[in-house]
C-alpha cells in the first residue's frame, strides 16, 4: 500500500472469537443466555447487581483461561516491527492484544482485568471474583464494579481515538460487526479525513460499504497474510 505511514486499527469481537471468546451476537455464547438490559446497563446494575457481578466474573475467569491466536499475534508483530505512529483501537475487553505483545493498545470498551471504585474513582487490575464485595485496594470502600463500558455509557479515551484518526493514512477494521457506535462510525470518518479504508472481516459488516476495500475470511488468516503484505511493501 504506497503513502501509508501512520495506521489505526479498529479490533472487534471477531478476532478474539477463534480464541474461544464469546461474541456479543454469536449463537450459543455467555450473550444469548442473558438480556442485554439485564447484565450490560448501569440499570441492570443498580437493579440486580447480584446477577452483573457474578455474570463478570464468569467472563473474567473466563477469558484468562484464553490464548492470543495467530491474529493477535500478526498484529502483535506489527505494533513491534511499525516505524510510523500506530493505533490498536480495541472494542474487546480481553487482554489478548497485550498477552501477544502488542503494546500500543487502547480499550475503548474498557477492559475486564480492572476494577474500577466507584466511590473513589480508581481503576486496579483485577483477576479475581467481584461478587463478594472485596474492599478496593487504594480506598477500602466496597464499591468495585466491572470496568466495562455499558450500553448508555460513554467509550473510554475517545479524544485520543479521534487524535489518532485525523493524522492516519489508514484505517482499517478487523472483526466487527459494524453495528455498535461510536466505533462503527470510525470508517466514515477516517474517509473524511483522507485515509485509505480496509475492512478485513469473516463477512460483510453493517458499515462495509463505506470501506475502500474488503478482504473476507477467518481473522487468524486474513490478518497475518495483510500485515506480511503490509510489512513487505
Amino acid at each position: 500500500m504506497p503513502d501509508i505511514r501512520n495506521i489505526v486499527i479498529l479490533t472487534g469481537a471477531g478476532i478474539s472469537a477463534e480464541s474461544g471468546i464469546d461474541t456479543f451476537r454469536g449463537g450459543g455464547g455467555l450473550w444469548e443466555q442473558h438480556r442485554v438490559e439485564d447484565v450490560a446497563t448501569p440499570e441492570a446494575f443498580e437493579r440486580d447487581p447480584n446477577l452483573v457481578l457474578r455474570f463478570y466474573d464468569m467472563r473474567r475467569a473466563a477469558i484468562q483461561e484464553k490464548l492470543p491466536n495467530p491474529a493477535h499475534d500478526a498484529l502483535a508483530r506489527l505494533d513491534r516491527a511499525w516505524n510510523g505512529d500506530l493505533l490498536i483501537v480495541t472494542q474487546n475487553v480481553d487482554d489478548l492484544h497485550e498477552r501477544a505483545g502488542a503494546s500500543r493498545v487502547l480499550h475503548m470498551h474498557g477492559e475486564h482485568l480492572n476494577a474500577w471504585c466507584t466511590y473513589c474513582d480508581e481503576r486496579s487490575r483485577w483477576t479475581g471474583p467481584l461478587a463478594d464485595r472485596p474492599p478496593c485496594p487504594r480506598c477500602g470502600a466496597r464499591a468495585l464494579r466491572p470496568d466495562v463500558v455499558w450500553f448508555g455509557e460513554m467509550p473510554y479515551r475517545m479524544e485520543e481515538i479521534y487524535a489518532a484518526m485525523r493524522t492516519a493514512h489508514l484505517f482499517v477494521s478487523i472483526g466487527t460487526s459494524g453495528a455498535v457506535y461510536p466505533a462503527a462510525g470510525f470508517v466514515r470518518d477516517a474517509r473524511s479525513l483522507g485515509a485509505q479504508t480496509l475492512e478485513l472481516n469473516l463477512e460483510r459488516s453493517q458499515g462495509s460499504s463505506w470501506f475502500d476495500e474488503t478482504r473476507l475470511g477467518s481473522a487468524s488468516e486474513v490478518v497475518p497474510a495483510w500485515v506480511e503484505e503490509v510489512l513487505a511493501g
